[in-house]
């Protein structure tokens, strides 16, 4: 079974830290940062979630949020003002067919 993708190196990098200053808030050593973000070891939820404290996101975030991804619909999203969200709501459910749309 092929690892799933995880964003380890975009998020550490997207936060200006390197892997030596992650490792130590994680508690973890640089080779084995190194080692997951080359995924040539593997996460389990522990580090994920630790993880995810050090670097200030969701533990989703770093298996699904691709930050050098630009045109992602969460890179768009980060980039509306708070106070605009609710009107980009109502645009983007504009385009989800009747009867598909999911009740909140």
């Amino acid at each position: 079974m092929a690892q799933q993708r995880f964003y380890l190196r975009e998020w550490r990098t997207y936060r200006n830290l390197t892997q030596e200053r992650l490792a130590e808030r994680v508690g973890i050593t640089k080779q084995h940062v190194s080692d997951l973000e080359r995924q040539r070891r593997q996460y389990n939820q522990g580090l994920l979630e630790a993880f995810a404290e050090a670097l200030a996101c969701d533990p989703a975030d770093l298996l699904m949020r691709n930050l050098t991804a630009p045109e992602a619909i969460w890179s768009i999203w980060d980039q509306i003002p708070a106070v605009d969200r609710d009107q980009a709501l109502k645009v983007l459910n504009s385009f989800i067919p009747d009867g598909k749309r999911k009740r909140a």
